[in-house]
């Protein structure tokens, strides 16, 4: 089985990608590659770029990503309520190549932040969304307060019923 994971932010610090690559690594014998977003950086989508340039290899090579996957683990960040712009505009390109993005993928949708919210408001628009996008959401999680439930020394999530339940949502992919 073969898992894609990747943080929907491009901070190179990104705790997102942090939660994401740590839900993965509670799966035993599954093949993970973890995605930047800082490698599919696109221009602002729109229909006259689009005419423009056409398609983009970068949205091209995201899309075959998720193509060759078996699962996806994606973890939100939220910037003013939404998605971030590097996630959106990847999305944006991608859906144009197939608007059936997640391919049917089954999904662990993830999200944290450092406050309390934990994410939820882009968590929850990216649950009600992803079916019309052919995504299989099997579970989702917001993981609030980032730094007081992540030790960033050893990596792992140090409150254990954030844990727990992080364990049974990487368990529905498989």
């Amino acid at each position: 089985m073969k898992i894609i994971a990747f943080g929907a932010s491009s901070s190179k610090k990104s705790i997102n990608k942090q939660l994401a690559a740590y839900a993965v690594s509670l799966l035993d014998d599954v093949e993970v590659e973890v995605l930047d977003l800082n490698d599919y950086e696109l221009p602002l989508f729109s229909e006259d770029k689009e005419a423009e340039i056409g398609q983009p290899e970068l949205a091209k090579k995201f899309i075959t990503k998720i193509a060759e996957s078996d699962a996806l683990v994606v973890s939100f960040a939220e910037h003013n309520g939404s998605y971030s712009v590097a996630y959106k505009n990847l999305f944006d390109w991608s859906s144009r190549i197939n608007p059936k993005v997640f391919q049917n993928k089954p999904m662990l949708l993830l999200s944290t932040s450092p406050g309390p919210g934990g994410a939820a408001s882009v968590l929850s628009t990216a649950v009600n969304s992803a079916p019309y996008f052919d995504g299989d959401v099997k579970s989702s999680l917001s993981v609030p307060s980032f730094y007081e439930n992540f030790d960033m020394e050893t990596g792992l999530i140090k409150n254990k019923v954030i844990n727990d339940q992080l364990v049974n949502a990487v368990q529905s992919l498989v």
